[in-house]
């Protein structure tokens, strides 16, 4: 039988409920006649609460910064109650299920804490338990890294546990479950003409992801290009058996073709200025640290390089660890957020960053193209304005329907 791998979000299993909503599609899917691993994120916002537990426990002696690998302990059990409550939930109705954690699962990472990257999966275990008949259900998020430690694979983390294990198995396909009908042109609850996207390229998923795009996680996505997994992103509520529901299918397709545009926003950003000389000693710091940088450029003696804060959750020990670092005339600010244009060839045309630069109306911290987008870092409190008016000039208004949170 072909092997299908579902992934259910966080606001998909929050509840009994809604769990037991997520157990009768996989039943369904194991019924039609596949093979089927399901990997589960935690319950509605039970990492953010673990979360906060740790800074409580960690502020009771004076710190709130919890040490990342014990973050790793702790908030790796979330996902562990998913997969053990959905494994209950499918025997009940009759099928065999058997639950298994990201290091049973066979899914090594490197030795970062709370943003691991894998490095491979050992799937043995997952195949063995699949030819017995039953439905495998894996804890997403998580993995063991080669010095045997458990490790987290920073926010949206399940969705690469997904996309991995699929590649590793052989899966027909890889189905991504959330509480949104597939990915749209921006987000619908900021821009209300945004547009549905059917189909996406891989190059262009990956890049909107990069830029903050929720839908789909970027290590994901990038995955799926490496091992041509098709992805397909679709509401949990929905049926695709039904007409008119929709999904939006990500594929290799043509990068060159008639590709859609689309507006991603991001905040929680932090800018990094240093002089160009100490461009060396600053990634050095850095990647101390355990700060992600990402479009760092050098420009008459100047280094200039964006942070993005999701998957760093000791900032102030980070900010402290960096400007302690010894590079000479460091500024590290917070605040800030960037809006990306993502489209085939849009950061290789004039026009388009004429037109970008103009919706601005007013200036940005920094501005910075690549062929495939076009990026304005500004003040958080700008993001949903710019946000907004590029999409009305690149992309149109045509509207679409308001998601349901």
């Amino acid at each position: 039988m072909s092997i299908i791998v579902q992934k259910y979000g966080g606001s998909s299993v929050a509840d009994i409920e809604k769990l037991g909503t997520v157990a009768d599609k996989v039943v369904a899917a194991r019924r039609a006649g596949h093979d089927v691993v399901v990997v589960v994120s935690a319950m509605g916002k039970t990492t953010e609460n673990l979360l906060a537990l740790a800074r409580e426990a960690g502020a009771s002696g004076g710190s709130s910064e919890p040490p990342r690998r014990e973050l790793d302990m702790l908030i790796s059990t979330g996902e562990r109650v998913s997969m053990a409550l959905l494994s209950i939930a499918i025997q009940a109705r009759g099928h065999e299920a058997i639950s298994f954690t990201g290091s049973q699962s066979g899914i090594i990472t490197n030795d970062r804490h709370f943003d691991a990257r894998i490095l491979e999966v050992r799937a043995h275990r997952i195949e063995d338990e699949l030819a017995r008949g039953r439905i495998v259900i894996v804890a997403g998020y998580q993995g063991m890294s080669y010095k045997r430690e458990i490790t987290t694979l920073g926010r949206g983390g399940s969705d690469t546990t997904a996309v991995a294990l699929a590649a590793a198995l052989g899966a027909e396909r890889c189905e991504i479950y959330s509480d949104v009908d597939g990915v749209y042109s921006a987000d619908p609850n900021s821009v209300v003409a945004a547009r549905h996207l059917p189909e996406l390229d891989y190059r262009t998923m990956q890049e909107m992801a990069e830029c903050g795009a929720k839908v789909l996680n970027a290590q994901a996505v990038e995955w799926a290009k490496r091992h041509r997994v098709i992805l397909h992103a679709r509401r949990t509520s929905d049926s695709v058996a039904v007409p008119g529901a929709r999904e939006t299918v990500i594929g290799p397709g043509d990068a060159f073709g008639a590709a859609p545009r689309a507006v991603v926003a991001q905040r929680r950003l932090a800018l990094l200025r240093a002089p160009a000389a100490a461009a060396c000693a600053l990634l050095d710091a850095a990647a101390s640290a355990g700060l992600p940088l990402r479009d760092l450029s050098v420009h008459e003696g100047a280094l200039v390089a964006c942070a993005p804060l999701l998957n760093v959750p000791d900032l102030a020990r980070v900010q402290r660890e960096i400007l302690k670092s010894g590079v000479p005339d460091l500024s590290f600010e917070t605040g800030f957020g960037a809006v990306s244009l993502v489209g085939v060839e849009v950061g290789a045309r004039p026009e388009t960053l004429a037109s970008a630069l103009s919706a601005l109306d007013g200036p940005a911290r920094w501005f910075a193209s690549t062929p495939l987008r076009v990026t304005a870092i500004l003040d958080e409190a700008r993001i949903g304005a710019v946000e907004r008016a590029w999409h009305a000039c690149f992309v149109g208004a045509e509207p679409a329907e308001r998601l349901s949170a």
